[in-house]
């Protein structure tokens, strides 16, 4: 199914603003001073929020981000590209050819060109009606490829030096995860990242896929067990480098991150 998110904007629009205007027939006329000053406390309670969420003022942010944290509404495909500077002192040369395979991995692929020396490609696991310019121009050029992963991904064997998965194995029942996990570790060639959300206090960003199958969110403990039922190893030198690299870093994840070996 598509996703179609309702933008707050529009409805007001479509409302007339009725929100910020008193009826028409009304005798008495608003101050100047309320009607430049309500938009005025608007915007800086959008900017504060902005502010708080980049870390008290150390770094841009996003404002769909930022307003996601606090809706709740909060994506491993965003994490991914927080986690950025963490993946690259963990993977160091292993970074210069990526695939990522997620919802919105436009954004994902889009700024990971733009790190030195970085080639990445994108699977989009979910129709594009509603994609930007910049995602159509990517899936054009064939840098993002819109692809149903439970199937065979259209990637030769080791093709990326690293695969990074967001958002997309929530979706998958076992019958197909069984397939679709060790495809992604086939086009590897050093590894594959796995970012997935935590059960009991996750609110996926995408409710529904367009299997018509709810998000379910697994424990640690659960793809531990499934790793080992389906031969994946984890990378246990990668995950120290990059636990070390984030605490030196400050970061902290809204997702459970894995790091799994390649096939050999």
């Amino acid at each position: 199914m598509s996703r179609r998110p309702v933008n707050p904007s529009r409805r007001l629009v479509e409302s007339g603003g009725a929100l910020f205007s008193g009826p028409s027939h009304s005798k008495s006329k608003s101050s100047p001073i309320l009607s430049v000053g309500l938009p005025l406390l608007l915007v800086g309670a959008l900017i504060f929020l902005v502010y708080s969420y980049s870390g008290g003022g150390g770094g841009f942010v996003n404002i769909r981000e930022a307003v996601g944290k606090v809706e709740g509404d909060f994506s491993c495909t965003v994490e991914v590209q927080r986690a950025i500077p963490i993946l690259a002192k963990a993977y160091g040369d292993s970074m210069h050819k990526i695939l990522h395979v997620g919802p919105d991995t436009c954004s994902v692929v889009s700024k990971l060109r733009k790190e030195k020396e970085t080639e990445a490609w994108g699977v989009e696991p979910y129709d594009i009606e509603d994609a930007d310019r910049n995602c159509k121009a990517l899936v054009k050029k064939g840098i993002v490829r819109v692809a149903d992963i439970k199937f065979p991904l259209p990637y030769r064997p080791k093709s990326f030096s690293l695969v990074i998965v967001s958002d997309a194995l929530e979706y998958l029942s076992p019958r197909y995860l069984n397939k679709t996990l060790p495809d992604l570790a086939r086009v590897s060639i050093d590894g594959l990242v796995i970012f997935t959300g935590s059960p009991g206090h996750w609110k996926a960003k995408v409710s529904e896929s367009k299997y018509g199958r709810v998000a379910k969110m697994r424990s640690s403990s659960w793809w531990v067990r499934y790793f080992v039922q389906t031969s994946l190893e984890e990378n246990e030198a990668t995950i120290k480098k990059f636990e070390q690299a984030a605490t030196k870093m400050s970061y902290v994840s809204n997702c459970q991150i894995f790091h799994l070996m390649p096939f050999h």
